[in-house]
């Protein structure tokens, strides 16, 4: 079984982002960019599946600019065996990218696909349940667990009041969550195999999908600073405050 992990990249969540001053978006001009961490953990999955038996090759994929071939090297240091970039200069969506790896998909046929829930930088968590809407194959989304059965993967999912598993025939799409695993420390000599496995560039536009935006951004402002806190002497005086300044009861 093949399976196919689409990956994103973003701002490293280390880096403290900034708005532009004309508040348009986040300035990531000079900001060190990094795999999705979600995605990370999809990819990490997918490896141990294959070194369990259960996958036979790993692919993964990325939609964007030319430098998200850093973020695929990355991914094929993990473990993945190749990687396929498709290449846009739009700003991409969740709809837009759903819809190329939909076509993605329809080249690879994986019996699995395996992503991050949500990425760091718009936390949309849409793509995911998008493609699977797009395909036509069940889902399963945020995942914890994941195992595969009798042509069936079983995955345990968390929701509001505890734990879900579900048993989803494939192929399937499944986000990942943050307790599903720990990704692995990459080491230097996998770092140097990832620069020979094969990378396929492929131009957005000859998928035939339209990318074209579907929303606006309006503006992007800064949260408002946090006032310091204040020391009180009593429950009395707490009760006041809350009451009286900050108004909350």
């Amino acid at each position: 079984m093949k399976i196919l992990v689409p990956v994103k990249r973003v701002a490293d969540y280390n880096v403290k982002v900034r708005v532009k001053s004309d508040g348009s978006g986040v300035d990531i001009a000079n900001v060190k960019m990094s795999m999705n961490p979600f995605d990370e953990i999809a990819v990490e999955e997918a490896v141990r599946l294959r070194e369990a038996g259960q996958a036979a090759e790993v692919v993964a994929v990325s939609a964007g600019v030319a430098q998200c071939q850093e973020t695929l090297r990355a991914a094929m240091a993990i473990g993945a065996d190749r990687a396929i970039l498709v290449e846009s200069g739009d700003e991409l969506q969740p709809l837009a990218v759903a819809k190329l790896l939909k076509a993605v998909a329809e080249r690879e046929q994986p019996g699995l696909v395996i992503l991050g829930k949500q990425a760091i930088d718009d936390d949309c968590n849409q793509t995911g349940q998008m493609l699977a809407a797009l395909l036509g194959w069940p889902q399963a989304t945020f995942a914890s667990s994941l195992g595969l059965e009798g042509g069936r993967a079983i995955v345990t999912r968390e929701v509001d009041g505890g734990l879900e598993t579900v048993a989803l025939t494939l192929p399937a799409v499944v986000t990942t969550d943050l307790r599903m695993n720990e990704p692995r420390y990459v080491t230097l000599p996998n770092i140097m195999k990832a620069k020979k496995k094969p990378l396929d560039l492929v131009k957005a536009a000859d998928l035939g999908i339209d990318t074209s935006p579907r929303l606006a951004t309006l503006q992007v402002v800064e949260p408002s600073r946090r006032t310091a806190g204040v020391i009180v002497k009593s429950v009395d005086e707490l009760v006041a405050g809350l009451r009286n300044e900050a108004k909350v009861i």
